[in-house]
């Protein structure tokens, strides 16, 4: 272990923090190379067995009914188990702010563990206001701790389950935890080897704290995380997002299941008011409200 590592306690026990309406974040703009299309999710192999509906069910209440983003979002995570969502930052941090949202509506806790510090509260909370969240409610439910160097990232994941029992959560965010992990002072076999140490750490977390976890990567996936498919948590699902000129498309690899987010008009009316095709993915308006289906889920 390199004697960089080895980071003060103090510096790192309490920087899980509920947020406040004063929080300031630097503005993200995606440009570049990283909006490329997800890469192609991992073996099937890697997911755990479909036959755990007891555990999948539960974690539904994750999330409100309503609209239909949100139970399509519960239904790939799983207490103790690991969900990837892969894709360019223009892709996933709407939707995990959307997600952010929708536990928030169902009075949930997100322990969120910060490694590109874009976090932006206060358009959270105008987001929260439009779903009829109080702003200051869905920014308070959120516990957040930002690493800016790779050995902070280290010791934080090591933490984390310290903070999960004194502050317990229904949902474990890593938000591209890779990110600090392509410093040129620290040797590639060096960020190998600390990646892989996150890694191991995440599934001693999720043996012992029970709690579905999100860990959400760029365009190159896992493959920038060495260690997590062989030595990290147990797979869940695996989410692709690929963003259009006016959609959000994604596919969940457990089920096939897609769905499209389309930007619309109030009052435009689009394919998911007419039905689908027997092969056609769902496509839903951003605030469209769930629909009724006779097509039966793979895993029931």
């Amino acid at each position: 272990m390199p004697p960089s590592l080895s980071v003060e306690p103090a510096l790192v026990e309490d920087v899980f923090e509920p947020l406040g309406p004063d929080e300031r974040t630097e503005p993200f703009v995606p440009s570049g190379p990283r909006d490329r299309a997800p890469p192609s999710p991992p073996a099937p192999a890697t997911l755990a067995p479909a036959a755990r509906s007891r555990r999948s069910a539960s974690a539904r209440a994750l999330l409100p009914s309503a609209p239909t983003l949100f139970p399509w979002l519960a239904r790939r995570f799983s207490p103790g188990e690991l969900t990837v969502w892969a894709g360019p930052p223009s892709a996933v941090e709407p939707l995990l702010e959307l997600l952010y949202v929708g536990s928030a509506q169902v009075r949930g806790n997100v322990s969120l563990l910060e490694g590109a510090n874009r976090f932006h509260p206060y358009r959270l909370g105008e987001l929260g206001r439009a779903f009829g969240v109080d702003a200051t409610e869905t920014v308070r439910r959120i516990r957040l701790a930002r690493a800016f160097t790779a050995y902070q990232m280290v010791a934080l994941v090591e933490r984390w389950l310290r903070e999960v029992r004194r502050h317990p959560p229904t949902l474990l965010v890593g938000h591209d935890l890779p990110a600090l992990f392509t410093d040129d002072e620290i040797p590639p076999e060096e960020q190998a080897g600390l990646l892989r140490r996150i890694a191991r750490d995440l599934a001693a977390l999720l043996r012992r704290a029970e709690r579905p976890l999100l860990l959400t990567l760029g365009p190159d996936g896992a493959s920038r995380f060495p260690g997590l498919v062989d030595e990290g948590p147990r797979w869940f699902d695996y989410v692709t997002l690929e963003r259009g000129p006016s959609s959000l498309r994604l596919r969940a690899m457990r089920e096939d299941a897609r769905l499209t987010l389309v930007a619309r008009e109030a009052g435009q009316l689009g394919m998911e008011r007419f039905g689908g095709g027997p092969s056609a993915g769902e496509v839903a308006a951003w605030d469209a409200p769930p629909r009724r289906t006779a097509r039966r889920s793979r895993s029931a």
